[in-house]
């Protein structure tokens, strides 16, 4: 009986394999995709049903058991504005643009909040689906897609809340409120590129899982969410633009309460955001094909 290898081939000499071109053509191989030219669209397009049922998934998984269920979405950042209130608005005296406090913090809040789950999600999905990552193929984008798209549910019905507070304040609903998808998008590729970054790092490195809330605490008080981005000035101004949230959070402001719009830091909240997704995709793609290895 002659020595072949998994596929039925005979060896050559020196113990190298001899590649039938019939039996390979039996054969599909998985390469792992490199850069941004390699990004596997047409994957992900083709596993949409995937990706509804993981996002489907993240959404009974995060409810389960729970009292409130959704409730919280909406409880959350109107406790906040609650503590807010009453200390940066009342004893503080934090200006809020000649706008009622409650209303001017939480319309800051409830895309701040969904940032920040929708990072924290992200940054933990790759590790919090490490059964799944070993067992079969798909693109692994979805899970990170799908982690960050589930959590719109909890930030529309946050938003519904704040359409109450400006009829409860009698404020006029603007037609900039068109706009709000145009900021959300804005808002969700800073999640998905930032998120990306340390999703592929905490894969190697569970130091992240750490890191995150700490960043996010860091990165609320560098945002005008709790005070309006008026206070910043003089050449301080072009460093805080670089904050891409920034220009994100004033462009909600102005779209539901009509406060100043975002200037010149939407373009540059523009560039950061593009340089953060494309530069997150290219390490996400490097780093997957040792992913299933090491999670």
């Amino acid at each position: 009986m002659r020595k072949t290898n998994d596929v039925g081939d005979p060896p050559l000499k020196g113990g190298a394999w001899r590649s039938d071109p019939y039996v390979e053509s039996l054969h599909t191989r998985i390469r792992p995709h490199h850069g941004l030219e390699g990004l596997p669209l047409k994957e992900i397009w083709g596993s949409r049903d995937l990706l509804g049922f993981l996002i489907w998934r993240d959404l009974r998984v995060r409810y389960k058991q729970t009292i409130l269920g959704a409730g919280w979405a909406i409880l959350q950042p109107f406790l906040s504005m609650v503590v807010f209130t009453i200390f940066f608005g009342g004893l503080l005296k934090v200006p809020s643009e000649g706008l009622p406090y409650a209303v001017f913090s939480f319309a800051a809040l409830v895309p701040w909040n969904y940032f920040s789950s929708a990072l924290g999600g992200v940054s933990g999905s790759l590790v919090g689906n490490a059964g799944l990552l070993t067992k079969v193929y798909f693109p692994r984008l979805l899970i990170p897609l799908g982690n960050m798209v589930a959590r719109l549910a909890d930030f529309g019905a946050a938003l519904l809340v704040v359409f109450v507070l400006i009829a409860y304040y009698r404020l006029p609903l603007r037609w900039e409120v068109l706009s709000l998808p145009l900021f959300l998008l804005l808002m969700m590729v800073c999640a998905l590129g930032v998120g990306l970054w340390l999703a592929a790092i905490n894969v190697y490195y569970r130091d992240v899982q750490v890191i995150v809330p700490f960043l996010v605490q860091l990165w609320l008080f560098a945002t005008p969410v709790v005070y309006p981005s008026s206070l910043v000035g003089g050449r301080w101004k072009v460093v805080y633009a670089l904050n891409p949230m920034v220009a994100i959070i004033e462009g909600f402001r102005w779209a539901l309460l009509g406060t100043s719009p975002p200037d010149l830091s939407l373009w540059v909240s523009l560039g950061v955001n593009l340089v953060f997704l494309a530069s997150g995709i290219l390490v996400f793609q490097r780093t997957q094909r040792t992913m299933a290895d090491v999670v």
